[in-house]
């Protein structure tokens, strides 16, 4: 029976209630913060007490009310987890070893050789129908397990250079950072790709590498500033950091319990991994079992359209339910909070309903003029795809007279309703982390000004962490005026005149702002969002006609901060594991420097090879543009056609219109809870995110949802009040556990079958393997 402790909290200023709910929420700001609301949700517990207030604690049986006495020393001490600061103290541990090396020959050896390993399977993922992403789980298993060999060989003499000792949390922290720094997909890579597939233009290799590095390095440059807003304090969890984070302390840290953990993390790890190589091969039905399209046989376009999900960009896969973890860990729910996941789940209802009903309603044409129910490239008006150089001039502006004479693109009814409420979360976005975290950003701005040493920040892992040098101002500003001054040059003299130099510091300026907005919502409810929607609308009217100049608009303002999005969630985890800054800065610029050539070079390989795939409106099972076609399209929507498709009256006005709408919409809620603030519901329902998951479904394939309602409740909610213990112990080590095994099972499928390094190997069709050419994965599509 799970126990709650009573008594005073740990923070006066924190208004404890009566609810027994269990989030971390955006707006639940634990000790440190600064947030003008009302922490509705973060109810407290005397297990965070000091060690002589720990000894007198009395705890009540939740729903009982018997109680029992437990002292401090008390192992199996049940805490009920609520929010950031009860994961900070119960679930991190604050130990560190301050002699511990970092920056040895393992780390070296072992991070550059993960981090290319990452760096190409990255790139492999971006271009696969599945959407899936480069797990720092994955390096982070395969770092133990070679660094713990390499710490095998002599350690006296000479060979203490190659081997210093037993291979440590800090070396093997390091090394994740310089591997999934490398992994993180290099999103000016996909735009040099889009050039080549769309444009005909070939970037020189040595103008795309640097160009390349520079941006991702404007992304870096601006950790720097907001490190005492975004890293240092408790409210500032990751939560996608917690598995990791658990996982190595587990690993390194000794005692029975660990000894327990790390056998229960390889027992689920050799589960999934030997389980995984049913559905993505041999039994593919099970990525999107839907009993309504298995009744149905293919029969009927509405059932397809709603319930399909097994094929690239064919349904909403409503009640479609994966048992394919690469697609289930999407959904994120072992480390989402409950709060996050509610609100995603709200808004994919929200999606089903709005998106069915757009289309057969023919929002836009789609359907009158025979588009596809989902898909991100631009079609004709009779249904065809749009040959866009019909359009530009030799120079890649748009043709007034062959626009007219070749008529508008048009969206499919999926993908500008799509378009439409991420625009409504950008402009809610905003709005959002002004009303709700103002106050947190001027103390991260007078943070800035003071220091590291000088903050007022109580949180156990910067206290420790105050002990080391950090990495001083002026090197992040040396790094931001060298990419900048790199960024204008090949702005240049790329071969393409993309953008003038001018346009780069004002949007890179523009970027900065986006990066602390997206990084408030990503470092306390672990969501994040693109606000590409805002920038390319603003682009459309700076640079008129110009779709490159658009899509290099949105690397400088969108693209540059999301890389900062990603430093920043690594520099937290070098936080929690104790890494010194300056090695967590060499460690991030290592991996940049080092994944943009081999991203690179393996763009060029695979749509060297794919192209024709790659361009497909549909793709194939193995192969999908999905990615790069969504961003073409906006591109020559927004830059080349801006006027001509989104003023007033024109045919997609209500796409940038959206925007307006959005800033307003969160403003009510505020205004609620302020005036009922123990009416949790106002505060609880966080627009930005149900919007954006009011339109997240035309993409891609769809099982993942459902399964992820169920285990979200189960880890968030039923695990959370009902086994604590549990929870705290394995939660998110389960969480590393299914990743790590699915990376890893995922990446000799992917070379040994799927086609990445020689001809894809096809399993026997049979009923749950049907022949592609005849239905689709899930049985919901026959094939024309």
């Amino acid at each position: 029976m799970p126990l709650r402790a009573r008594g005073n909290t740990t923070n006066p200023s924190t208004t404890s209630v009566s609810d027994e709910s269990n989030e971390i929420v955006l707006s639940s700001l634990p000790k440190g913060g600064q947030s003008d609301e009302v922490p509705y949700d973060d109810v407290k517990h005397d297990g965070a007490l000091d060690a002589d207030s720990k000894a007198d604690t009395k705890v009540q049986v939740a729903g009982v009310g018997e109680e029992v006495g437990r002292t401090e020393y008390e192992e199996e001490f049940d805490i009920i987890v609520q929010g950031a600061e009860e994961i900070a103290k119960e679930i991190v541990d604050p130990r560190d070893d301050p002699d511990a090396p970092v920056l040895t020959f393992r780390f070296w050896f072992l991070g550059c050789g993960l981090a290319a390993f990452g760096a190409v399977l990255s790139e492999i993922y971006y271009w696969k129908p599945q959407g899936a992403t480069v797990s720092a789980l994955f390096q982070l298993i395969i770092a133990y397990v070679l660094g713990n060999l390499m710490a095998l060989t002599p350690s006296h003499g000479w060979w203490r250079w190659f081997n210093p000792g037993p291979f440590n949390i800090k070396e093997h922290t390091a090394i994740v950072i310089l591997s999934s720094t490398a992994s993180s997909s290099a999103e000016a890579v996909s735009i040099i790709a889009i050039l080549n597939m769309y444009y005909n233009l070939n970037l020189n290799a040595g103008i795309g590498i640097i160009q390349v590095w520079a941006t991702q390095c404007i992304g870096y440059a601006i950790c720097g500033a907001l490190q005492s807003s975004l890293i240092y304090p408790t409210y500032a969890l990751w939560p996608a950091q917690i598995p990791n984070i658990t996982l190595l302390q587990s690993m390194h840290f000794g005692g029975l319990l660990n000894k327990k953990k790390m056998r229960f993390f390889w027992i689920a790890f050799t589960a999934i991994f030997l389980w995984e190589i049913v559905p993505s091969w041999m039994f593919p039905l099970l990525t999107a079992f839907s009993i309504v399209c298995l009744a149905d046989k293919g029969k009927h376009d509405f059932v397809r359209n709603l319930f399909g999900a097994g094929s690239s960009n064919e349904g909403l896969g409503l009640f479609s339910f994966a048992f394919d973890w690469i697609l289930i860990t999407q959904a994120f729910p072992l480390f989402w909070p409950l709060q996050t996941q509610v609100c995603s789940w709200i808004g994919i209802l929200i999606c089903y309903v709005l998106m069915t009903g757009a289309y057969y309603t023919d929002v836009g044409g789609g359907k009158s003029h025979g588009l596809p129910f989902m898909s991100t490239s631009l079609f004709t008006g009779n249904g065809s795809s749009y040959d866009q150089s019909l359009i530009l001039t030799p120079s890649n502006d748009l043709n007034m007279t062959a626009y007219e004479a070749y008529g508008r693109p048009y969206y499919t009814t999926t993908y500008s309703m799509s378009l439409t409420t991420h625009n409504l979360s950008c402009g809610a976005l905003v709005t959002h982390v002004i009303l709700w975290h103002y106050k947190d950003i001027i103390a991260g701005w007078h943070g800035l000004r003071l220091g590291n040493k000088s903050l007022d920040i109580q949180d156990p892992h910067y206290e420790k962490m105050k002990s080391y040098k950090v990495v001083p101002q002026w090197a992040y500003l040396l790094v931001f005026v060298a990419s900048m001054a790199i960024s204008m040059g090949t702005a240049y003299f790329g071969g393409t005149n993309t953008i003038p130099a001018w346009s780069v510091l004002l949007f890179t300026v523009i970027g900065y702002f986006f990066a602390i907005v997206l990084g408030f919502l990503k470092a306390v409810t672990g969501f994040d969002t693109s606000v590409n929607g805002i920038i390319q609308i603003i682009a459309a009217f700076i640079h008129p006609g110009k779709p490159v100049a658009n899509m290099y608009a949105s690397m400088y303002g969108y693209y540059a901060p999301l890389q900062t999005l990603a430093m920043l969630g690594d520099q937290k985890l070098g936080q929690y594991a104790k890494v010194p800054p300056i090695a967590t800065f060499v460690a991030q610029f290592a991996g940049t420097i080092l994944g943009a050539v081999l991203q690179y070079v393996l763009y060029v390989s695979i749509v060297g090879q794919h192209k024709e795939v790659l361009l497909d409106p549909i793709g194939t099972r193995e192969w999908a543009g999905w990615n790069v076609q969504g961003t073409n399209s906006k591109a020559i929507t927004f830059g080349a056609l801006g006027r001509e498709m989104y003023l007033s009256g024109k045919p997609y006005w209500f796409i940038p219109a959206a925007l307006g709408i959005g800033l307003a919409l969160p403003i009510p809620f505020w205004l609620m809870h302020k005036r009922y603030p123990h009416q949790r519901i106002w505060s609880y329902l966080n627009i930005p995110i149900i919007t954006n998951y009011m339109g997240w479904l035309p993409y891609s394939v769809n099982g993942n949802w459902w399964p992820g309602f169920v285990i979200g409740l189960m880890s968030q909610w039923w695990a959370r009040k009902y086994r604590p213990r549990w929870f705290i112990k394995y939660n998110y080590l389960l969480s590393a556990a299914l990743d790590g095994g699915t990376q890893v099972i995922y990446f000799i499928l992917n070379f040994a079958i799927f086609g990445a390094a020689s001809a894809a190997v096809t399993f026997p069709y049979w009923w749950g393997n049907p022949d592609p050419d005849v239905l689709s994965v899930d049985r919901c599509k026959v094939v024309p």
